[in-house]
């Protein structure tokens, strides 16, 4: 695992002579969700940078789409 928030995680895993990458969520405290991946790369390096890209734009991505449905309950409530 390289790069940790409270919520997502990256982790990256080594299969026979490729890599993958994994965007993963903590739904709980002992319960985790692949929300992402990609397998198939060369290097641990590659599959970090494509994590670490990944996982910066898909938080955007899901605090974009909290903002919207946050902004319709508010309308919806009034």
């Amino acid at each position: 695992m390289t790069q940790q928030s409270k919520k997502y995680t990256v982790l990256i895993t080594q299969n026979k002579d490729s890599w993958n990458a994994d965007i993963v969520r903590r739904a709980s405290a002992k319960k985790t969700i692949v929300s992402k991946t990609q397998a198939g790369f060369k290097t641990e390096a590659e599959a970090t940078q494509w994590a670490e890209k990944e996982l910066l734009t898909f938080t955007q991505k899901q605090s974009a789409l909290n903002k919207r449905h946050a902004e319709k309950r508010q309308k919806q409530n009034n």
